[in-house]
């Protein structure tokens, strides 16, 4: 289902106008693309080199300058195989960073949390929406995010971060992470968290195997059919290099090709690593579904 009203994908009550922080989209026909900046040493794809404060801001500022909507700011990779990281050294890894890009553009910007004292200390520095990749397990993560007014996206895993999952095993990988998206949104609404804050993300790769995440990718209509703005975080993923048999830095044209499959199946945020060549996937794939006009219409027409 693409294209019009049928790409759509939200119910009637919700507006698929979303103001998301300073800038507004249209999810009936643009797609946001959210840039990755972690400020870790250890993530997956960068290896710190966005560690450094001065890094990170540059790769934000960067991202921006190359056409990013949005940027999301992380102090905490999701993998299991880490020493603890205490809430004050998460708090000094994010907030310098979201402070610094807020005072210097109006682009969306996220933190990638888990923790609700640094989700709001990040959205007291300037982050207008909370990305938890615990599903908002977190008793006080909701609180946080009604009290900011923020966003929310609320990822699946079994876990979540840090946790050990070996082999996990599903019935029906989409069937079940559905379940899980609509138990965790009913949370949130239950929490006081308003339906135009929420955004939902299926968790490619997050204790998922490769076929799992190949599956979802097929099946994400069955996701943002829930009826919330679906986000995919397909970018540079371990189930592009095993389906390809590419390492790390040779993913780029498998994340196109996964990130226009998601745009396809609804998704209408993107997030992704390399920026530039995401975003001129995107537009041209919005142009090709006649959400978006050619910038210099010329050939045959002069």
């Amino acid at each position: 289902m693409v294209g019009g009203g049928k790409g759509n994908f939200l119910p009637e009550i919700i507006s698929p106008v979303r103001r998301i922080g300073r800038r507004e989209f249209d999810f009936s026909r643009q797609v946001a693309v959210m840039a990755i900046v972690n400020r870790t040493p250890n993530s997956m794809h960068d290896r710190g080199r966005t560690f450094a404060l001065e890094s990170a801001v540059e790769a934000a500022e960067r991202a921006v300058a190359d056409g990013a909507d949005w940027v999301d700011i992380g102090g905490l990779a999701f993998r299991a195989d880490q020493a603890d990281l205490g809430i004050d050294a998460e708090i000094e890894r994010v907030a310098p960073v979201i402070e610094a890009v807020r005072a210097r553009t109006d682009v969306v910007i996220s933190v990638d949390t888990h923790r609700a004292e640094v989700a709001r200390a990040a959205l007291a520095a300037g982050a207008d929406v909370v990305n938890d990749t615990n599903g908002i397990r977190d008793p006080a993560m909701a609180k946080a995010v009604v009290e900011a007014g923020a966003g929310v996206v609320i990822t699946h895993s079994v876990g979540g971060p840090r946790k050990v999952i070996e082999r996990p095993q599903y019935q029906d990988v989409v069937t079940e992470v559905a379940a899980f998206l609509r138990e965790r949104v009913r949370h949130a609404l239950d929490s006081g968290v308003a339906p135009e804050q929420i955004i939902i993300d299926p968790g490619h790769d997050l204790n998922k195997n490769t076929y799992h995440s190949l599956e979802l990718t097929r099946r994400l209509g069955e996701i943002a059919e829930i009826g919330y703005p679906t986000l995919a975080a397909v970018s540079n993923k371990d189930f592009i290099g095993e389906t390809l048999d590419l390492p790390q830095n040779a993913r780029v044209e498998g994340t196109i090709v996964a990130n226009v499959v998601c745009v396809l199946q609804g998704a209408r945020i993107l997030r992704v690593h390399d920026v530039r060549q995401a975003v001129t996937a995107v537009r041209m794939t919005e142009a090709i579904l006649g959400w978006r006009a050619p910038l210099t219409p010329r050939h045959n027409l002069v």
